[in-house]
């Protein structure tokens, strides 16, 4: 005898089917279909029944046979439709991704397949299957509880992985299920339940571009408030100018995330824009978002500083600090190993903005790191303001030491070169946007400068995982 999984929906045609056709001794009653012979170890939207052989249902006429799913709770069995369709072949068939507007279902499937996907690489899914083998190795063992302590750190962590298997699971279950809805409905041609199993496709496209999120922004300190620093390269007034567009596009950007943003440090240029500027961007997730535009920024241009109007191109390097509570790489700062420099604020064309010298430059004599903070209203508040960004970054190159150590990537002040260009700007002869890692690009510089910049990060993100 076995045990089949189905949906609600197609439980009720079941029972109508067994019921119809005087078969005994296989269904009871449509209550103890629904409630008894509920199994808890099936996704919630899965019904099972037992004691019921195969040939139970082929000797019902006008039983959909294709749709049934043998059931099992092994782990490690792929998930399919009733015709063998896994989730990794629904990417090999490279269904087109439209809008989420469009109601055609293998859109749908197909953007909800590619997120599962990511998802996976996230987790790293082929190496968390190992690890829970080997647990379950070491869970069998006659002597594991001899340690107690050791046993249960192996049960929690076979625990947690497998939550996390059988949620990825249930979720591709889920997927695969509403597919066999659809293709029985058309094979029926019941237009009720096709329009209900696409809602239900479409509903589910949504939550997974937030479990793709989520799995996104998995890092150690993805979910931490960050600075994010700005300085002109070469090219005088031209590339200062075009520091200070950055500078703006990322408080706009952070603005439409509802972050909150605190100018820490602004050092004008002589004529127009900024030398550099740092911003702390207060928030969760400011981090993880952020750190997809650690690099160099190139713009090209007519400049408005041109009497002749040429064409001129420009640089802006940016690089974003996490501001992290990790102990393990909180650096100790010594009183003695500081340079402190008291001065009065200025403004472009030399304004004084404050009456006395509140502005505060704190060097780190041992490494060479600087902080200066001059919009406190305050010399203390300014020196307080100056400590914490010259904390977060020694905390950074301590990161950035015990990342090299472990051959690990970190995005870090060292990454930060002239030639690590990221993304191209270009106002003119033509207009676009282009991410150079991911080749992603827009024809609407104008929006990306007022701060839409969602859609280049989450592609930067989703590629890096490929790199994981």
């Amino acid at each position: 005898m076995s045990s089949f999984a189905l949906g609600k929906r197609l439980c009720n045609r079941v029972y109508a089917l067994f019921r119809n056709s005087n078969h005994r001794g296989v269904l009871i009653s449509r209550r103890r279909l629904f409630t008894e012979l509920q199994c808890s170890s099936a996704t919630p939207q899965n019904y099972v029944l037992f004691n019921c052989g195969v040939s139970d249902f082929k000797n019902i006429s006008g039983f959909p046979f294709s749709t049934l799913r043998l059931f099992s709770t092994q782990v490690a069995i792929e998930p399919s439709t009733a015709d063998g369709l896994t989730v990794e072949g629904i990417i090999g068939n490279r269904w087109t991704i439209l809008e989420e507007s469009e109601s055609d279902w293998r859109s749908h499937a197909a953007a909800i397949a590619q997120s599962i996907h990511l998802i996976k690489k996230r987790l790293q899914w082929k190496k968390l299957m190992m690890r829970l083998e080997l647990l379950s190795v070491e869970l069998n063992k006659a002597d594991l509880w001899d340690d107690p302590a050791h046993a249960g750190k192996i049960s929690r962590e076979h625990g947690s992985i497998m939550g996390k298997i059988k949620e990825m699971k249930a979720f591709e279950r889920e997927l695969l299920e509403h597919i066999d809805m659809i293709k029985l409905a058309r094979e029926e041609n019941d237009a009720e339940l096709e329009s209900e199993s696409l809602n239900a496709l479409l509903s589910m496209r949504r939550n997974s571009k937030e479990k793709e999120l989520e799995a996104l922004l998995a890092g150690e300190n993805d979910s931490c408030s960050c600075y994010i620093e700005v300085q002109a390269g070469a090219g005088g007034t031209e590339s200062m100018d075009w520091a200070a567009m950055v500078m703006q596009m990322y408080i706009m950007w952070a603005q439409r995330h509802g972050f909150k943003v605190t100018v820490m440090e602004e050092m004008p240029g002589e004529i127009a824009g900024i030398k550099r500027a740092t911003i702390k961007l207060d928030g969760e997730y400011a981090f993880g978002y952020a750190k997809a535009e650690v690099g160099v920024h190139r713009l090209v241009r007519i400049s408005p500083f041109d009497s002749n109007k040429r064409r001129h191109t420009s640089f802006a390097a940016v690089a974003v600090i996490p501001i992290s509570g990790d102990a393990s790489t909180h650096v100790q700062i010594n009183e003695a190993d500081l340079r402190i420099e008291r001065f009065r604020s200025g403004g472009a064309g030399g304004q004084s903005v404050n009456t006395t010298d509140s502005a505060v430059r704190i060097v780190h004599i041992p490494t060479g790191i600087t902080a200066t903070c001059q919009n406190e209203r305050s010399q203390h508040q300014n020196k307080a303001s100056a400590m914490a960004v010259l904390q977060s970054r020694l905390n950074q190159l301590e990161m950035a030491r015990q990342a090299q150590m472990n051959a690990q990537h970190t995005q870090s002040l060292s990454d930060i070169t002239w030639g690590n260009q990221i993304r191209s700007y270009v106002l003119h002869p033509y207009q676009m946007v282009k991410d150079l890692r991911t080749n992603y690009e827009v024809s609407d510089p104008d929006s990306v400068l007022e701060g839409d910049l969602d859609s280049f990060i989450l592609n930067y993100l989703s590629t890096s995982l490929d790199k994981d």
